[in-house]
């Protein structure tokens, strides 16, 4: 509310008490003068103005704002001693949750590093039992090699020998078969020749091949010439001469796979070389 004496307090700078002493001042001042018209020097001199001097200097406006300033500065020093207190209580207890802090990551780096020293331990007894296993996989896999190539080495060995003794059976076989091949063709040979009659156009160098057909019995199935001479004379005599020889009965006892082989299908050649011309 904006009346006279608020307006002039606040124009003036004074406070309401310092004006309200003022105006109890005057209005003292003036029943003073009032009374000194009807009393006595001596009364009015008993009313000395050191009380009311001592209020104003009581309530000098300077003084006053000097307080005000004094208290406010010991206000704003409480308060910045109780910011920086507790400042300080903050910083104590960051300072104590960071060292916490940092006890708690010592304790877990050192469970962690003992974690994994175990864990190292744990690999490092891991790789030796598998090491000592794959040692032993090792060296009865070699005591396996070494057994297995003895084991070849003695079948080779029995190979060879086993083929050395069919070579030597073959050998000895194919030997007797030529042998027997042999005498059978020159018993052969040596019937048809006995049954050639040699006819009178027969010359040196005249050649007839017979493609003879025979059975295990010795007896000829047919004979077919398969290069004639040219004088089919000297052909039929051919001919002729080998029906009159057989049956080969030197045949018989011939084995039935050297008979096969030889002489189931057989070339017999006729050639005239002892002519005279």
């Amino acid at each position: 509310m904006n009346t006279p004496l608020s307006n002039l307090v606040i124009y003036n700078g004074y406070p309401l008490s310092v004006a309200v002493a003022l105006i109890i001042h005057i209005i003292i001042f003036f029943t003073l003068l009032y009374l000194q018209s009807g009393s006595e020097a001596q009364s009015f001199e008993l009313i000395k103005p050191t009380v009311i001097k001592a209020l104003f200097i009581d309530e000098n406006p300077q003084l006053r704002n000097r307080q005000l300033r004094e208290q406010r500065r010991v206000e704003q020093q409480q308060r910045q001693k109780l910011q920086r207190d507790e400042e300080q209580r903050l910083e104590r207890e960051e300072s104590q949750q960071r060292e916490a802090e940092q006890q708690r990551l010592e304790r877990e780096k050192a469970a962690l590093r003992e974690r994994e020293e175990l864990e190292r331990l744990r690999a490092l007894a891991e790789r030796e039992e598998r090491e000592r296993g794959e040692a032993e996989l090792e060296r009865r896999r070699q005591q396996e090699i070494a057994a297995e190539q003895e084991l070849k080495r003695q079948q080779e060995l029995e190979r060879r020998r086993q083929e050395e003794s069919a070579e030597a059976s073959a050998a000895e076989a194919a030997r007797t078969e030529y042998e027997l091949v042999q005498s059978a063709t020159t018993l052969i040979q040596r019937a048809v020749q006995e049954m050639w009659s040699r006819p009178p156009s027969a010359r040196n160098g005249m050649r007839a091949v017979l493609q003879i057909r025979m059975l295990p019995t010795g007896e000829v199935l047919d004979a077919v010439i398969t290069q004639s001479s040219g004088d089919p004379a000297f052909d039929r005599s051919a001919e002729n001469a080998l029906y009159r020889a057989a049956p080969f009965r030197e045949l018989q006892s011939l084995p039935i796979n050297v008979f096969n082989t030889n002489f189931r299908s057989l070339s017999l050649i006729f050639e005239p070389e002892d002519l005279l011309n």
